[in-house]
């Protein structure tokens, strides 16, 4: 099992980074070590002092395929669920100066919480999908699928055109607007529509 995860795909996380709105998929990878599921804690890694949330919408590979056709791309997946995708900032910001790769920053070991996947049929107009993160009960992102740039479908097809999917992969497709530093005792809730999905704590 491998996660394929989308960078910068709502225009308005973007440009609260100030990074340019992009024009194909951003496109980066997390070891399955990373995967923190069962609403288990996570730890704070002593390499950071900078850990950004970023929710995203999560879907689950059932086929394998390649150079997959974006019009049958919607056969590739089953089910769908939520996901943090956390960010070490600072250790972000000093590779990117560098003009380095910055998969240390995103594919250290439990970096990727993720949810309970749920059967797609169970979730409605999957292009018309609100999702939401609460922090300490306050939500602090709010999004919703239809404002994606690049749709589920799409990014089957554009991953699939390099990387080979397989049974049980991940996708993890973007985040909204809203990302926040972590910290200690925090406690995160995430939501699909009214559905709560997970719970995970900061220790």
């Amino acid at each position: 099992m491998k996660i394929i995860a989308v960078g910068r795909n709502y225009i308005d996380h973007a440009k609260e980074l100030n990074n340019p709105v992009p024009s194909t998929p951003v496109i980066f990878m997390k070891p399955d070590t990373a995967v923190l599921k069962d609403n288990k804690d996570f730890y704070y890694p002593e390499f950071s002092n900078d850990i950004h949330y970023e929710v995203e919408v999560v879907l689950r590979i059932c086929n394998e395929g390649k150079h997959v056709s974006q019009k049958f791309a919607h056969k590739y997946y089953d089910a769908v669920g939520l996901g943090i995708d956390f960010t070490a900032r600072d250790i972000q910001a000093q590779h990117k100066e560098k003009g380095l790769p910055w998969e240390l920053a995103k594919s250290f070991d439990h970096s990727a919480v993720v949810s309970p996947l749920i059967p797609k049929e169970e979730l409605g107009d999957l292009k018309d999908m609100a999702f939401s993160l609460q922090k300490n009960g306050d939500v602090v992102q709010s999004g919703n699928t239809k404002d994606m740039i690049f749709d589920f479908d799409t990014l089957i097809a554009f991953i699939s055109k390099y990387i080979t999917l397989r049974k049980g992969d991940l996708i993890y497709t973007g985040t909204p607007v809203g990302v926040g530093p972590i910290a200690i005792g925090d406690k995160f809730d995430g939501f699909i529509g009214e559905r709560h999905l997970f719970s995970c704590a900061i220790k």
